[in-house]
């Protein structure tokens, strides 16, 4: 019980943007279990669920931007709750024979590659940016996502054929985006590098050379 009052304190003192994106990260349970379960009207609350959750990824950015709210915290947490939500729903597909395992696989490689890339990157001093086709990977991943979870056909349209479709072009996208980043590393790292190199000696090392 002291443990759930301590929780409940340490979230009393988030701002607001940081609580959305931990009724983001609460999302998840609720949208796997009811996949579990996986019959037509169940299927429809847990897209409509996690059509919600993908809203408030862009509902807690605007907030923090406009409130003056961004912290490093929140900078931590918004991406990893994206990757928790995406990836833990893919997972279950798979357990569900709903998507194919070697996509997920690829998908989480890929964001456990960037996330160590990041770290690594901050240890050498180098930020790395979101950049635009990590955006849009997102937002394909989130769009195939939906069809998927309703999965049921209705009105005659396939719509688990429509979102494998979708998924297929986000996967794409998720190794261009990732090599990307890779590659956006290697120039900055290298750039700096050579800022490095050709930065002016000590004058006590011109001196030395001087003479």
């Amino acid at each position: 019980m002291a443990s759930l009052l301590s929780l409940w304190t340490h979230i009393k003192r988030l701002n607001w943007a940081n609580r959305i994106t931990l009724l983001r990260i609460g999302a998840v349970l609720p949208i796997v279990v009811l996949m579990h379960f996986p019959r037509p009207l169940l299927c429809w609350i847990a897209a409509v669920l996690f059509v919600l959750a993908s809203l408030s990824d862009f509902l807690d950015g605007y907030i923090a931007r406009r409130e003056g709210m961004v912290t490093t915290f929140g900078k931590f947490l918004d991406p990893l709750a994206d990757k928790l939500l995406i990836c833990s729903v893919l997972v279950q597909m798979v357990a569900l024979g709903w998507v194919p395992a070697w996509v997920t696989i690829l998908v989480i490689v890929r964001e456990l590659a960037v996330t160590g890339l990041r770290a690594v990157a901050a240890d050498h001093g180098v930020v790395i940016a979101a950049d635009r086709y990590g955006k849009w990977k997102t937002v394909l991943q989130i769009v195939a996502i939906v069809p998927l979870l309703i999965h049921y056909s209705f009105w005659g349209l396939p719509v688990h054929g429509v979102g494998i479709f979708i998924l297929y072009i986000a996967l794409i996208l998720t190794i261009i985006s990732g090599v990307n980043y890779f590659y956006r590393f290697y120039c900055d790292w290298s750039l700096s590098r050579s800022d490095a190199a050709d930065a002016p000696s000590s004058p006590e090392h011109s001196r030395q050379k001087a003479s």
